[in-house]
């Protein structure tokens, strides 16, 4: 008798990945449109199309959703792979690609609302600020500061203090007009005005640290 062969899976992406990226996307809505405080897990877990107990079994509370869902958008548009060093490369048009990844990132609608959240919100507790900075900002200076270190192995940089360098690296990229949108007194800048913007910072930038 001929055994009754069980039909192949095909392949694709788990189920658990897919209802964690789910939780991640209806997070970042709801803390969009109605703040941190109003945002329950209850309605994360309704409007991710999940039971509680799968939500928990990912993200123990709401501040750990919450920085996931700051780190995962962030790695949407600036991937760890972006900062590995490649030697066959000019250290110039890596920063260059990063620089331009930064101001896509920062002027992203969505991105210019969650930092006006943040700011509203640390008003009555900095705590959020804090989740927010150490899942977004704070993880791209290391990263980049990976890479200084890495350009100064490969003797194509000479930097004594790359966390410093990548600190100021990302304020000349963001520039004035960053504070200017956040704050309503500029509409989010053309791209043409930033590559000229983007190519004087990199120019004082490597001016200052090229070996």
């Amino acid at each position: 008798m001929n055994k009754t062969k069980k039909p192949r899976q095909k392949p694709g992406r788990p189920k658990d990945l897919e209802k964690k990226q789910a939780v991640l996307d209806a997070a970042k809505c709801l803390f969009l449109s109605q703040g941190y405080d109003a945002t329950s897990m209850d309605a994360i877990a309704q409007s991710a199309g999940v039971s509680k107990l799968t939500l928990y079994s990912h993200f123990n509370d709401k501040d750990t959703l919450f920085s996931h869902a700051v780190r995962s958008h962030c790695e949407t548009q600036m991937p760890s792979e972006l900062f590995n060093y490649k030697p066959e490369q000019s250290i110039e048009q890596q920063l260059r690609n990063i620089a331009y990844a930064v101001v896509s990132l920062i002027y992203d609608p969505e991105a210019i609302q969650l930092h006006r959240l943040i700011v509203a919100a640390s008003q009555k507790d900095n705590r959020l600020a804090q989740l927010f900075f150490d899942a977004g900002p704070k993880r791209l200076i290391m990263e980049l500061e990976r890479l200084l270190r890495d350009a100064c192995a490969a003797q194509q940089l000479q930097i004594a203090d790359p966390a410093q360098a990548a600190d100021q690296f990302f304020c000349l990229v963001k520039g004035l007009n960053h504070m200017r949108v956040l704050t309503g007194c500029l509409d989010t800048p053309a791209l043409p005005h930033e590559q000229e913007h983007i190519d004087a910072a990199l120019e004082l930038f490597l001016k200052a640290y090229r070996a």
